[in-house]
Parts: structure tokens; C-alpha cells; sequence
């Protein structure tokens, strides 16, 4: 074992040490180590004594090494339990003797010996050996010769020793062990309020550990051992001597320091032992009663501050340990304490006594022992109360200072450091004033923490008290006042006996400091109480701290300090002066304390009451230094300039505090309704006492006013689930507000209000109270009446507001609340529809313009997005009032856009209509599913209030149409009457029969009648423009359009309209219409109405309701929607017009009868299948009418090239009315009739006309004979067509109706054209005859163009289906061949004689007119001539005459003129020559038919006739001109004849037409030779030809001679 072997070590030294000097020692330690080794362990050398004779031996020889070691191994025999109890004697002697040795380390060994002694098994039980071993240690302690290592190890091992002797007591006494605290206070580095709350934990875990023991009166041997030792103990601190520890002197501070640490440590020895308690009160106490006077002169040792530092420091204990029974004893030194901070004693003295006096005040179960003990005992004496008075007198000392800045700084560097955690300290070389300045700062910081200890201690106290139950926490929501608890009682007693105190001290270190740490160390006291008055409900120091807390808030600096903030270095002038306007500086003692401030109202918001006015005022200040442009913190304002003060971002504080301030009545929805109510009256007053008669206020006042308005809004977005208990208040103070003089306020109330209903409004309570307004059910109306008046009182300061206030920014704020709260939640409402629809409806009243912009911009959103929200008995009124809106006479604008409202209501009933038939077919077929018993149940949980009358809905909107429809104002009128008309058009087809036929009855056609008597009643008077101003004395008036400048015109507009929407209706519902009872009458009435228009109108109505008849027409013809009746009476209509129409032209006739034109043409092209031919003559009757109207003596338009416009419509309706196949006798007369316009005669046209409609048609003549005879008594033209243009047909208009005849008449039938061609041919050829007076006119080209479309088309027309009559067919042919003829003849024979113009047409006219001459003659050859098949012979004489003439035009003119003939009449003159001979050749007519061979019989003879001329004339002119050269006109004409002469071969029939003798003929048809027979008759004149001087002419006659001889067959000779 390591200790055997240490044992041995340590002898074998011993052994080692004493080999010289002690030879004895030397044998024993061998000895003891040979003994040593036949042990095995402690226990057995306990029982050898041996070995510890060896140690004692070592000891006994006083040397100081071998002292040493042999107490070294004393001690490790002690430690190891090697020693038996019976050697303790022996021990202490030796211990004793080595006491009095003067080595040092001897001494220290023994000491150490000594406590481990102590702590082994061998620790002194009896009084004897207690007493030896306690001397032993004083000894050493008090021995002049020891060195303070050895007196500081004996204190210690001594108060070592008597640790030890007090717990045995407590373990022999059976007494609990936990020990009460140490001796020690609480540290001065923490902060008062963590003092508090720790002392308080701390001693409640203690009294939760150990009950309070039953008091004892016996002891046992170790109690007396320990009671010895106390009283001997208290004789040494009194200054006397021991008896049993047998000393007679010791130091009295360290008597008083052991005392302290028995008395901190074991209390429980002295409240359960009798004995202890007796000494402590009669011994101790006493002894501290005579220690702690201070009426005499106190020497030596008594006098120091150690001495009295531990005095009272035992006083303290004393105090706090035992005076609940040492109640006298502590109540004297209690009052002792307290009469020494009264004295002027020195300040060390003092501080002392002050440390004391804190202690108890930071320890809350001390203090609350004390005030329980003293203060709420009659009979004692008010200690605490003392105590804080006392404490509060040493802080009023600072105001008597003369160094009272100095002193505050030193408080405040105290408490910063304390903050920090570190002790506060003087430098060394301070001097003595300064010394003096921080004693005085220690006094006053020891009393002001002692006076934060209580108030926190207060603080705990109530806390503990919310903890057991004894009182209500402020966050509850009873509001109960009465204290039952003892510690409640206790708590309510402690604040009112020293809230006042407290509250001067407090305020006068806040006032007077500017350090952080001490600012916040007060504000926290400040919180701390003020919270605890408010959970105890203590109303007085509750508002005297607030209002004290308050005053430190806000700082408005006076002019000194302005100075001396605002002259900062880095300042300017400029910024100096401007900042010196009612600046507003917030010092960090301002921060802190709104902090407190708000950390107390959220924790007091339910408590405050009345009290939150104090709050109120403050915040309200507060608010206004937020915003304020001149307000900042001391820090910003008196280091930097204001460009950097506005960048760098230090306005961080106002921001803490605006949130702050904004989160404190946000959490107002925490608070109970009481409290918030509380709030809101304090708000009230806040705001009602700035609030006076006159208008001008102060920014301090509106200021406070806007804080006010602006909280309750926070307070009411904040408390919305329970608004209903608050809203009075709020909508009270802003109906005050909104009636005060100041415009600045009503603005500020009305936006608030504003913000606040609107809040309400959407929030959460009003979800499905207006759900669905329409199918309300049983569960919403449960509380229906708390609704009601809920949702009216919510709406109805808007009604007040409007209806009592005067102003009209007022009602203007209230309209426009009321316009936001539809916009944003207008579908949440129900109830409070007719007072809003009342309101709405009295705007319409004013006369402001404003006002009534406003009150319809709300009804618009309920129009347009709330209809469907709206309860079922308000929507009737809500359409009334939107016609209230559209006749108001203010806006006009408003007006017309109230017309649009109304067609969106009628969209929205419409969509009921619609649904409410889906629901009524759904509900027939469950009703047809489920039976009777269903429908009976069905119909019972069917409220009234769910059905809606779609139908009066929808008559409600045609009665405001109708009303508007007669406004004196156009723009209204017009825009009611199109929408009207516009409604009934676009849900026409939703309606049922009985709607459509009130709503004709009722709204149309009296609103047609209405419309037109106040038209026939306007006036005509031109009205003058808005006057603008004047010019050169004379007004200036805006200019008014020529169509709108009389109230008639206007008037006329209306009217247009209402005709256009007629026309719409009968467009899209006739076929629906005409099913109605009445709609016979109310045709009659529409008719009558549109040929009033028509008849008496202006033009544009006139326009309009033509245009009417044109799209019922065109509409519904097309469907087969019309009876013949409809259209006669159209065709009445038109017909009466034109007959009524006057004959005399301007803008507006014109364009009436060019409508009606386009709507005849229109009817008949809609209405073809049911004209009949009477129908038809009729038509063309009125046409007639129409055209007879334009036939005018002077047209201006035809004198400048243009077709007038009604002769327009004229030409664009002709090709409209080209017969049906049922109507396909009526071609005739409609050709007849138009050529009657070509050839100004009608005298045969009717007549045959007549007979052809006697013949064709099986309908009555009567008819068509009286209009024929009509039209021949209107058509009395003259004979000619030049007559007929001067009588009014322009030559225009006839260039116009050619091609449209032509068309017309080649689109006839073949039954149909046969007859009429003849008239065709003849008025064609009039027309082609114009060429001789207008050879540059267009009439004759477009005639003769024409004209080869017709005849080429007839000729080559097969008319079989036309020979059913014989004798009528040839008779037609015959005519139709005569007027071939003659058109021929007049144009081609008749034109050639015409006198030439004396202006030298162009090249291109040349061209084109011999184009045309060329096509005429090639259609006249071809497709006439060759073609034709019924030509009479002698008309085809007539015919080739006729070519024959034009043949002749160059060879009949002399040889001296012929030169000057113009080149396309020789080329046309050749053509026709040549044309001649195509019709002879066989070879031409080798495919026609036989007619063909009939017209060259009949050319040959005369063509041959023709050469014999040319050439003649030829030989003639040669011979006369002699040597001279023939013209070239007349050798190209010759060399033609004989080319064609040699390229000629006919055929034996027109072999045989010659002019040969008949031998001749007969002998070449027996040969067969007849192909070149004509040369024979020119044989003669080909003979005389062959010596012309014209070498060409020689040759071609050489080859004729040839041909002949080749047809002769005749041959050379040789």
C-alpha cells in the first residue's frame, strides 16, 4: 500500500535525521520500521502503539526538522484513521507544546495538525479538549510572535473549528442542515430589480426546504459544547475574557466576524434551541445595542469603521433572521439605523448604515417580514415606512449640495458601472473633494437603490400575489377591484404608505439625472410600481406615477438649451434659426421613458380607466414630435448638421416609438371590452377638449384632434370581431367632428369615418348577412332584428351626416363614403338599403353639381355590380332612383349615363326571366315526379320574400324610358328612346306575349304619340349658341349647327330614332308581333305614323321612316314572314307619297323620292312572289309617277355632266324590276314603258301593250288599263327625242337607260321578245341618229353598240315557241325587219350626208368611230344579211341598197373632190364594197343556210351595176385628167374592184340573177361554167381597160381577160 510505504519513507528520514544528534529517535524509527512491516494496515497500527510513540518521540525533541516529520506523519496517521481515540491527549499536548514554538513552519504544521484533528474521527468531543484544541489555534492567533501567514491560517482554522462544532450541534440536535445564506449581502454589481427577484427565489426556495422548528430547552453535550463556545465567544467580542476557552483577550472585530458567521449561517440552532435564543437576545443583542450608539465617544477599536461595518453588518442579520421573535430587539435597531442616517455622522458612517438599510429593502421577504411585523401591527412602529422616508431624506440631500452636478454625475457613473458589471471606483490620486463628492454620491445611490428595492419588492410581492390567486391579472377580462388575500392586502398597504415618497425621490433623481444606466434603473422602478398600482387597482399612485412618468416624455427644450444644442459645431447659421421654430428634442430620458410608458400601458390596458387620458395626452404630444419636421433626438441634434442628420439614418428612435405607439392600441383587441370602451372615452376627451367654437385652431390642437381620430380607427380595425359594443362611440366623435366649424377637422373626420365603415363593413362580421339577400334563409333571420339595427347604425351616420349637415364638403365626404363602401362591399349589405336608396335619392335635389357627380357615381356601382345583392322589395326603388338621376337637370352627362344604367337593369331582369323559367319548368317536373305532397311542402318553405317580379322590374325600366323619352333635353331623349327600342330588340325573344303587348300598348305606342306632338308643338325659332364673350361690343355666341339650331330639328332627331328602333322590332319579332290581338290596330297606328313622317317630316325623318318600311321589308320578305296586304300596304304608302310629294326640286325631295326608289326597287326584289300582275302595273305606275316627277325644264346637274340624283335612283332600280316567271306577261309593258322615255311617244306602245296583257294575263284588266291610261295622260310627250330631252330628259340619263333597256330586254323571254323588238329596233335607232348633230356624243356609240347586241341576238334567235300564231309572229317580223332597215338606212346611208364639224376631231375619235362603223357593218353583213332567215325580199333590197350606197360614197364624187374625202370614208366606202361581194361569193355562204342564197341574188346585179360604174368612172376620169396622175383614192378603189372581180365565184343561182343574155345562161349550165359568169357582164368595160395608162389596172385586166377566156374555153391557136 501507498500509505505503508510513505510511513516507511517517511521513518526511514526520520531515522536518517537523528543518526547524529538523536541516537534514541535513530533506534526507535528502526524499530518502528521493522514493526512497521509486520502490520498490514491503519487499523492494525492503531492498535500498535508503537509506531505513534515513535512520532511523538520525533516531536517531543523540539526540533524543528524532526518536528516537522513527525507531524507530517501525525497527520497522516489522523487522516487515515492510524491513531486510536485515546491518544488524543497526547496529541494536543504535543500540538500545544509545538504552539509555542516560534518556527513558523512548525507553527503552520501544527495548525494544519490542529484542523486536521478536527475534521478526523479524533475531533474533541469534551469540553476539555474542545476548549485545549479551540485554545490552541488563539493562541497562535493572539501571540505577538506569530507572523501574520500564521495568525491569517489560525483565524481560519479556528473559524474552521467552530463550523465544525456548530454542525455537530446541528446533527447532534436533530436539526435541519440547510443553511440560511451567507454571510455575505447581495452583490452591488447587479441591478436592484435582479437583487430583488433573486433574494426573493432564493429565500423562497429556503422557507420551501425547512419548516420552522418547535423551540427546545435541553441540550445535549455537544449543544452545551456549542453554547460554551458562543457565550465565550460574545465575551470576546464585548471585549471581556474567556472563561472556558481560557483566553482573556481578543481582537473584538474578529469575535464580531466569528459571531456574524454563526449567526448567518446557523439559524436554525438558534430559533429551535432555547438556550442559543436566550443568549442571542440577552448577550448579543445587547452587546449590538451598546455597539451601535453613537451619542458618545467611541475609542479605540469600537470607534473603526471594521468594527462598526460588522456590527451592523450583525445587526442586519439580526434583523433579517430573527425578528420575528426578536421583535423589540429589532425594532430598536431598526429605528437606531433610521436615526442614524439623521445625524451628522461621518459619510463612511453613514454609508454603512445605508448598505444595511438597502439590504433590506432589495430583499423582498425581508422587507415583507418587516412591514408585517412593524408596520401592520398597531402597536409597533411603522419601520418600513421609516426606512423609506429615511432613504428618501438622503436623496433630497442632493438638492442642498453644492455639488449637486458633480454628485449627480458620480450617482450616475455608479450606476452605469454597476450596469456594466463592475464595481465602481475612485482613482487613487483623487483628491479630497472629490473624495468628498463620491462619498456623497455613495450615500444617495445606496438610498436611491434602497428606494428601488422597494418598489420592486412591492413589484414581486403583487406578482406573487397573481400567482397564488389573491389577485386578478389586468390581462383578465373581469375588472375586479376588492383585495381579499393577506399578501394583497399586505401589497396595497405597502404602496400607500410609501408611493408618495417613493414618487418625490424618484422624480427628483429623473429630473435632475442624464446618466443611462440610472435613468433606466428609475423608469424600471416607475414601471415596476405603476404596474403593481395597476394590478392592485390603487387609482391615485397609479395616476400620479403616470402623470409624473409623462412629464419625462416629451421635452420642448426652453431658449438656453436650444442654444446650447442647436450651436453645434458643425451647425450653420441658417439652420440655427430654423430650427429654433418650436423644435421638439427627444432626449434618451425622453425615449426611455415613452418606452416605460408604453410597457405600462400594454401591461395596465385593462386596468387604466380613466387613468388613459394621462396616457393619451402623452402619446398624442408624442405623435406630433413624430411628425413633426423640426423635431429629433439630443444626440442627432447636437453632433451633426441637418444634411447629414437626414441621410444617416438616426431617426431610428422616432421609428421604435412610431411602432410603438402604433402597436399600443393594436393590441387594444386584447383588452376587454370595458377597457377598450375606457379607451375610446379617453380618446373622446382627449380630442372634445381642443375642440372649441372658433374655426381657427392651433397645429397642437388639430395635432391632438388627429391623434384621436386616427387611434379610434386603429382601435376599430383592431377590434372588429366584437365592433358592435364600440361603434356608438366612434361614429358619435366623428358626427362632432364632422359638424365642427373647422374645415381641417370635418376633412379629418370624414376620412376617418371613411376608413371606419368601410372597415366594419368588410370585415368578417358582416360575412353572410347579405349572402345571398335574395333566398333568405331561416337560419339567417334568428337574430335578424340585432342585425338590422347593427347594420343601420353602422350606415346611418352617413344619412345624418348628408340630411342635417349643411355643408357641402360634408355631404360630399358622405357620399363619397357611402360610394367606397358599395365599391368595395357593397354585396355584404342588406338591411340598410332603403335609407341608402333614400339618401341617393335626395342628392338628386341639390344643386351642386358635386354632389350629384357623387351620389351617381354610387348608384352606378349598385347598377352595375349590386343588383344582384340587393334585397328583392329595394330593386324597384333602385330603378327609380337611377330615373331620378337621368331627369335631374344639373349634369347632362349624368343623364345619359343613368340611360345606360337602365339598360343594365333590364339585362339583369332579363337574366331572371330566364332563370326563373328554368326554374319554373324544373319545379313542374319534380312536382310531376314527387305529387302533390311535395308541392305542398315546397310551396310552404317558399318565403315571399324569394319571388321576384321580373315583370314589374322590367316595366319599372320602359316607365323611366318613357318618361325620358320626353325630355326637353335631345341628348337625354334620344339616348332613353334608343334605349328602349335597343332592350326590346335584344331580349325581344325572352319576352312573353302578354309583356310584348303591354309593352306595345303602354310604352311604344303612346311614347310614338307623345313624341310627335311635341314635335308638332316645338318650336321653329333658331336658337343663339352659349354666349362666350364680345367682341368690338358685340356678344359672341358659340355656333349651333344648322341641323340642330331649333328645337323642331331636335325634335326631329327623336324622331328619327324612334322610327330606326320601330324598324329594329319589326325586323327581328314581326312574325312573333303579328300573333299579338292588337296588332292589326297597331299596324294601322305605325302606318299612319310613318306617312306622317314621310309626308310632313323633315328629310331625315322622312329618310327614316322610308328606311323603316325598307327594313321590314327586306327583312322579312326574304323569310316568307309577309302577306300580300303587308306589301300593298307599302306599296299605299309609297304610291300617296309620291302622289302627295311637291313638284319642285331641292335637296331634301330629291333625296326622299331617291329613297323611296331604292325602297320600291327593294319591296319588289324582296316581295317578288307576291306581286301579282295588278300588283305589278301598280309598281310600275308609281315608277312612272317617280320618273314624270324628274322630267324638269332646267337641270342644273345634266348642264354639268351628271345625272341627277333622283335619275340615279331611277337607273338603279329599272334592272331591279325585271319580271318573275309568274309575272312574265308583264316584259312587254315594262319594255313599252321604258322606251316610251327613248322615244317621247306612247300612242302605239299602249295600245299593243294592252292587247298583249288582254291576250297573256288571266288576272282582270281593269288594272293595268287604268294604268295605262294614267300613264299615257302623264307621258304626253312630244314625237321626237330631241323633244323629249328638252322636256326634261337629259341626253345623260337617256346614254344611262339604253344598256339598261338592252339588258332587260335580251333577259326577256322569247314569247316575249318577239314582240317587242320592233320597238326596241326603233328606239335604238333614234337614238343612233343623234350622230348627226352630236357626232361627238356618247348616246349614238352606245346605241350602236346596243343595237348589234339586239339584232345579232334576234337574228340569230330561233323563235319556234313564238309561231303558236302565225299571222301575229309574220306581222312582228315584218316590223322588225322594216326597223332594221330603216335604222340602216338613217344611220349608215342618212349619216354620210352629215355636215362636218368645223373642229378637227382627234385621232383617237377618228379610231374609235371607224371601229364602231366597222362593227355595225360587219354585224350588218354577217349576222344580218348572211344570217338572216325571214327577211322580206324587198327588204333585203332595202338592205343591200342600203350597202350599195355606202359603196357609192367615193365613186360618186368627182374627180376633183374625191381627193379631199377623208381616209375612214374611203376605207369605209372599200369595206362596204367588199362586204358586197362576200355576199355574192359561194364560197362565203358554202355553210349558211338558203336565206343566205337569196341575199346574193339579190346583191349580184347590183354589185355588178357597181363596178360597171367604178370602172367607167375610171376610164372617164383617166381620159379627162390626160397625162395628169388619177387621184389614189380613185386607183385604189379601181384596183379593189378588179381584185375582187377576179377572186369572185358565185353559184348558179346567182349565175342566173346577171344581167346576160339568156344563151348565155344557158349554155354555161350546161357546161357548168357558171363560177366566173359575172366577168361576162363587164366584158365590155374590161375591153376598154386595157389601154389605161395604170400599169396595174392593164395587168388585172389581162388576167380577167384570162378568166374569162379559161370560162369560155376558149384556147390559143398556137
Amino acid at each position: 500500500m501507498a500509505f505503508m510505504a510513505a510511513l516507511e519513507a517517511d521513518l526511514r528520514a526520520l531515522s536518517a535525521e537523528a543518526r547524529r544528534r538523536h541516537p534514541a529517535v535513530k533506534d526507535a524509527a528502526e524499530h518502528a520500521i521493522l514493526k512497521l512491516r509486520s502490520l498490514s494496515g491503519p487499523s492494525e497500527i492503531a492498535q500498535n502503539e508503537d509506531i505513534l510513540r515513535m512520532f511523538l518521540m520525533a516531536c517531543s525533541v523540539k526540533s524543528v526538522k524532526l518536528s516537522v516529520i513527525g507531524l507530517s506523519c501525525l497527520q497522516k496517521l489522523i487522516s487515515h484513521d492510524a491513531v486510536a481515540s485515546s491518544a488524543l491527549k497526547e496529541i494536543l499536548a504535543t500540538l500545544k507544546d509545538h504552539a509555542e514554538m516560534t518556527d513558523e513552519i512548525v507553527q503552520l504544521k501544527t495548525l494544519q495538525t490542529m484542523l486536521i484533528l478536527f475534521q478526523s474521527h479524533l475531533h474533541p468531543e469534551s469540553e476539555e479538549s474542545m476548549s485545549q484544541a479551540l485554545g490552541i489555534c488563539l493562541y497562535l492567533l493572539e501571540s505577538s510572535r506569530s507572523s501574520d501567514s500564521v495568525r491569517n491560517t489560525a483565524a481560519a482554522t479556528f473559524r474552521q473549528a467552530v463550523a465544525l462544532v456548530f454542525d455537530n450541534v446541528i446533527r447532534a440536535e436533530s436539526l435541519p442542515s440547510g443553511k440560511a445564506s451567507s454571510a455575505r449581502l447581495s452583490s452591488r454589481v447587479t441591478s436592484v430589480a435582479d437583487n430583488v427577484t433573486h433574494s426573493f427565489s432564493h429565500t423562497l426556495s429556503l422557507a420551501s426546504n425547512s419548516g420552522e422548528p418547535a423551540i427546545r430547552e435541553n441540550l445535549s453535550d455537544v449543544g452545551k459544547l456549542g453554547l460554551r463556545l458562543l457565550e465565550d465567544l460574545t465575551a470576546l467580542a464585548a471585549g471581556g475574557s474567556a472563561t472556558w476557552l481560557r483566553v482573556h483577550s481578543l481582537h473584538r472585530t474578529f469575535s464580531l466576524d466569528i459571531l456574524e458567521f454563526v449567526l448567518s449561517t446557523y439559524v436554525a440552532i438558534f430559533r429551535a434551541l432555547l438556550s442559543y435564543q436566550q443568549v442571542l437576545r440577552h448577550q448579543i443583542c445587547s452587546l449590538l445595542m451598546t455597539s451601535l450608539r453613537t451619542n458618545v465617544e467611541l475609542e479605540g477599536e469600537a470607534g473603526e469603521p471594521s468594527f462598526r461595518r460588522l456590527v451592523l453588518r450583525l445587526v442586519s442579520h439580526v434583523i433579517r433572521l430573527y425578528s420575528s421573535s426578536l421583535v423589540t430587539e429589532s425594532e430598536v435597531f431598526l429605528n437606531m439605523l433610521v436615526k442614524v442616517t439623521r445625524q451628522d455622522l461621518p459619510l463612511w458612517h453613514q454609508i454603512l448604515v445605508l448598505e444595511i438599510l438597502r439590504g433590506f429593502c432589495v430583499e423582498a421577504c425581508t422587507l415583507r417580514l418587516l412591514f408585517q411585523t412593524f408596520d401592520m401591527n398597531p402597536v409597533n412602529t411603522n419601520v418600513v415606512e421609516n426606512i423609506v422616508r429615511a432613504l428618501a431624506l438622503v436623496v433630497a440631500t442632493i438638492q442642498a449640495s453644492d455639488s449637486s452636478e458633480e454628485t449627480l454625475a458620480a450617482v450616475a457613473g455608479m450606476f452605469s458601472s454597476k450596469a456594466k458589471g463592475i464595481e465602481w471606483s475612485m482613482d487613487n490620486d483623487a483628491s479630497n473633494a472629490a473624495v468628498l463628492v463620491a462619498s456623497e454620491a455613495h450615500t444617495i445611490t445606496l438610498a436611491l437603490e434602497g428606494l428601488l428595492g422597494v418598489v420592486f419588492t412591492i413589484a414581486t410581492l403583487t406578482d406573487e400575489a397573481l400567482d397564488v390567486g389573491e389577485l386578478e391579472s389586468p390581462k383578465c377580462e373581469s375588472n375586479s377591484v376588492e383585495c381579499s388575500g393577506q399578501l394583497a392586502l399586505l401589497c396595497m398597504a405597502m404602496v400607500n404608505s410609501t408611493w408618495l415618497t417613493i414618487l418625490d425621490s424618484l422624480s427628483l433623481i429623473l429630473m435632475r439625472s442624464q446618466g443611462e444606466a440610472i435613468i433606466l434603473e428609475i423608469l424600471k422602478g416607475y414601471q415596476a410600481f405603476t404596474q403593481a398600482c395597476g394590478v392592485l387597482r390603487a387609482i391615485e399612485p397609479l395616476n400620479s406615477f403616470l402623470a409624473s412618468l409623462c412629464k419625462f416624455t416629451i421635452n420642448t427644450p426652453n431658449e438656453g438649451e436650444k442654444k446650447s444644442i442647436l450651436q453645434s459645431p458643425g451647425s450653420k447659421k441658417s439652420e440655427t434659426s430654423m430650427d429654433q421654430r418650436d423644435s421638439i428634442i427627444l432626449t434618451p430620458k425622453n425615449v426611455q421613458a415613452l418606452r416605460t410608458l408604453f410597457n405600462v400601458a400594454h401591461r395596465l390596458h385593462n386596468v387604466l380607466g380613466p387613468s388613459w387620458v394621462l396616457v393619451l395626452e402623452t402619446l398624442s404630444a408624442l405623435d406630433r414630435a413624430i411628425h413633426s419636421p423640426h423635431a429629433s433626438t439630443q444626440e442627432v441634434s447636437a453632433s451633426v448638421s441637418r444634411l447629414s442628420r437626414d441621410t444617416s439614418g438616426q431617426y431610428s428612435d422616432f421609428h421604435i416609438l412610431s411602432s410603438l405607439n402604433s402597436q399600443l392600441f393594436e393590441s387594444s383587441a386584447l383588452m376587454n371590452i370595458a377597457a377598450v370602451k375606457s379607451l375610446l372615452s379617453a380618446l373622446h376627451q382627449l380630442s372634445s377638449q381642443h375642440i372649441s367654437g372658433s374655426s381657427q385652431l392651433s397645429g397642437q390642437q388639430i395635432g391632438s384632434i388627429s391623434f384621436s381620430v386616427e387611434r379610434m380607427a386603429s382601435i376599430l380595425v383592431n377590434n372588429l370581431h366584437r365592433v358592435e359594443p364600440i361603434w356608438d362611440q366612434i361614429a358619435a366623435h366623428h358626427l362632432e367632428l364632422a359638424n365642427c366649424s373647422n374645415p381641417q377637422l370635418r376633412s379629418m373626420a370624414l376620412d376617418s369615418l371613411d376608413q371606419s365603415i368601410c372597415s366594419v363593413v368588410g370585415s368578417e362580421k358582416f360575412q353572410g348577412i347579405s349572402s345571398a339577400p335574395h333566398q333568405f334563409q331561416e337560419s339567417q333571420m334568428v337574430n335578424e332584428s340585432e342585425t338590422v339595427s347593427f347594420e343601420y347604425a353602422v350606415l346611418s351616420p352617413l344619412v345624418i351626416l348628408y340630411s342635417s349637415n349643411k355643408n357641402v364638403d360634408v355631404q360630399m365626404g358622405a357620399l363619397k363614403i357611402l360610394l367606397h363602401v358599395l365599391e368595395r362591399h357593397g354585396e355584404k349589405l342588406s338591411y340598410s338599403w332603403p335609407s341608402i336608396l333614400h339618401m341617393l335619392r335626395m342628392v338628386t335635389n341639390a344643386s351642386e353639381k358635386d354632389l350629384i357627380s357623387l351620389g351617381f357615381q354610387s348608384i352606378r356601382v349598385i347598377m352595375n355590380e349590386g343588383l344582384a345583392t340587393i334585397p328583392v322589395e329595394c330593386l324597384d326603388e333602385c330603378i327609380l332612383v337611377t330615373g331620378a338621376y337621368g331627369t335631374q337637370k344639373t349634369e347632362i352627362n349624368i343623364s345619359l349615363t343613368a340611360v345606360g344604367l337602365l339598360w343594365t337593369a333590364t339585362d339583369f331582369v332579363v337574366k331572371g326571366l330566364i332563370s326563373k323559367s328554368v326554374e319554373q319548368a324544373n319545379h313542374m317536373n319534380e312536382e310531376a315526379q314527387l305529387g302533390a305532397t311535395f308541392k305542398e311542402t315546397n310551396i310552404k318553405q317558399v318565403s315571399p320574400k324569394q319571388v321576384v317580379d321580373y315583370n314589374k322590374l322590367f316595366f319599372s325600366v320602359f316607365s323611366v324610358l318613357q318618361k325620358l323619352g320626353s325630355d326637353d333635353r335631345p341628348e337625354v331623349r334620344n339616348s332613353a328612346v334608343r334605349t328602349l327600342f335597343q332592350t326590346l330588340s335584344t331580349h325581344g325573344q325572352k319576352l312573353s306575349k302578354s309583356m310584348w303587348e303591354d309593352c306595345l300598348w303602354l310604352y311604344v305606342f303612346p311614347m310614338l304619340e307623345h313624341v310627335s306632338h311635341l314635335a308638332s308643338t316645338s318650336s321653329r325659332d333658331e336658337w343663339q349658341g352659349k354666349e362666350l364673350g364680345t367682341r368690338a361690343g358685340k356678344a359672341v355666341h358659340m355656333l349651333i349647327h344648322h341641323s340642330r339650331n331649333t328645337a323642331q330639328k331636335q325634335w326631329d332627331e327623336t324622331i328619327v330614332l324612334v322610327l330606326g328602333g320601330i324598324a329594329r322590332l319589326l325586323r327581328s319579332f314581326f312574325p312573333f308581333l303579328q300573333q299579338l290581338s292588337k296588332f292589326s290596330s297597331g299596324w294601322v297606328l305605325l302606318l299612319d305614323f310613318i306617312k306622317n313622317s314621310i309626308l310632313h317630316g323633315s328629310k331625315e325623318v322622312a329618310l327614316a321612316a322610308i328606311n323603316c318600311l325598307q327594313t321590314f321589308v327586306g327583312a322579312n320578305c326574304p323569310k316568307g314572314n309577309l302577306e300580300s296586304s303587308y306589301v300593298k300596304s307599302v306599296l299605299d304608302i309609297y304610291e300617296l307619297v309620291l302622289q302627295t310629294s311637291p313638284n319642285f326640286k331641292n335637296d331634301s325631295t330629291d333625296k326622299v323620292k331617291q329613297e323611296v326608289l331604292r325602297g320600291l326597287g327593294d319591296l319588289y326584289v324582296q316581295a317578288q312572289s307576291l306581286f301579282n300582275d295588278e300588283m305589278y302595273l301598280r309598281l310600275m305606275a308609281i315608277m312612272h309617277l317617280m320618273i314624270k316627277a324628274t322630267m324638269t325644264p332646267t337641270d342644273y346637274d345634266s348642264e354639268l355632266g351628271s345625272i341627277p340624283a333622283v335619275q340615279r335612283g331611277i337607273l338603279e332600280i329599272i334592272p331591279m324590276l325585271r319580271p318573275t316567271a309568274i309575272l312574265s306577261s308583264m316584259w312587254t309593258p315594262l319594255l313599252l314603258e321604258l322606251l316610251c322615255y327613248l322615244n317621247g311617244q306612247e300612242g302605239p306602245l299602249q295600245k299593243n301593250n294592252r292587247q298583249i296583257h288582254d291576250q297573256n294575263s288571266g288576272v282582270p284588266v281593269d288594272g293595268a288599263k287604268r294604268t295605262l291610261v294614267e300613264r299615257s295622260r302623264l307621258n304626253g310627250s312630244g314625237t321626237k327625242l330631241d323633244s323629249a330631252v328638252s322636256c326634261g330628259w337629259g341626253i345623260l340619263f337617256v346614254e344611262k337607260l339604253v344598256p339598261i333597256i338592252v339588258n332587260l330586254f335580251l333577259e326577256a323571254p322569247p314569247s316575249e321578245r318577239f314582240s317587242a323588238s320592233p320597238e326596241v329596233i326603233h328606239g335604238l335607232g333614234r337614238c343612233m341618229n343623234t350622230r348627226r348633230d352630236n357626232p361627238r356624243g356618247t348616246l349614238w356609240r352606245i346605241s350602236a353598240e346596243c343595237f348589234n347586241r339586239v339584232v345579232t341576238g334576234e337574228v340569230r334567235q330561233d323563235n319556234a315557241d313564238c309561231k303558236s300564231d302565225v299571222n301575229s309572229y309574220r306581222l312582228s317580223r315584218a316590223r322588225f325587219w322594216k326597223e332594221v332597215a330603216d335604222v340602216y338606212e338613217t344611220f349608215l346611208v342618212g349619216s354620210c350626208g352629215r355636215v362636218l364639224s368645223s373642229d378637227v376631231p382627234s385621232a383617237d375619235s377618228n379610231t374609235a368611230d371607224e371601229t364602231l362603223e366597222m362593227s355595225v357593218l360587219t354585224v350588218f353583213g354577217d349576222d344580218i344579211l348572211k344570217l338572216q332567215k325571214d327577211a322580206p325580199v324587198e327588204v333585203l333590197q332595202r338592205l343591200v341598197n342600203c350597202l350599195d350606197r355606202c359603196a357609192s360614197r367615193t365613186g360618186s364624187l368627182p374627180v376633183q373632190t374625191v381627193g379631199l374625202l377623208p381616209l375612214h370614208c374611203s376605207r369605209f366606202s372599200l369595206s362596204c364594197l367588199q362586204m358586197m361581194f362576200s355576199l355574192c361569193s359561194c364560197i362565203a355562204k358554202a355553210s349558211s343556210c338558203a336565206a343566205a342564197s337569196e341575199a346574193s341574188k339579190v346583191s349580184i346585179p347590183i354589185l355588178m351595176k357597181r363596178c360597171e360604174v367604178i370602172l367607167g368612172q375610171f376610164l372617164a376620169d383617166e381620159n379627162d385628167l390626160g397625162e395628169h396622175p388619177l387621184p389614189s383614192v380613185r386607183v385604189k378603189e379601181t384596183i379593189c374592184v378588179l381584185q375582187e372581180l377576179a377572186r369572185l365565184i358565185i353559184d348558179i343561182n346567182t349565175a342566173n340573177a346577171l344581167n346576160i343574155p339568156t344563151y348565155l345562161k344557158e349554155a354555161l349550165g350546161k357546161k357548168k361554167s357558171h363560177r366566173r359568169a359575172h366577168l361576162l357582164s363587164l366584158l365590155p368595160t374590161f375591153s376598154e381597160l386595157v389601154v389605161s395608162r395604170e400599169a396595174r389596172v392593164r395587168e388585172l385586166v389581162q388576167v380577167l381577160l384570162r378568166l374569162i377566156s379559161s370560162e369560155l374555153g376558149l384556147q390559143r391557136l398556137t
